[in-house]
């Protein structure tokens, strides 16, 4: 795993806990950006993982 992918991880759970709302994490091309889901209208292809802080697995 690289660095910049444990780093993005990280922070998107970190950013679902605190506003406690699901987030996504999606990467285009190599970089990785976090942003609500609700708000998220990009290519699902896209998407590396969601975090929901109300799911007990995340």
């Amino acid at each position: 795993m690289s660095q910049n992918l444990n780093l993005a991880q990280e922070n998107a759970f970190n950013l679902a806990r605190t506003l406690m709302v699901p987030v996504v994490l999606f990467q285009v091309d190599d970089a990785f950006g976090v942003m609500v889901s609700s708000e998220y209208d990009g290519d699902e292809d896209t998407i590396v993982h969601e975090y929901d802080p109300w799911s007990p697995a995340h």
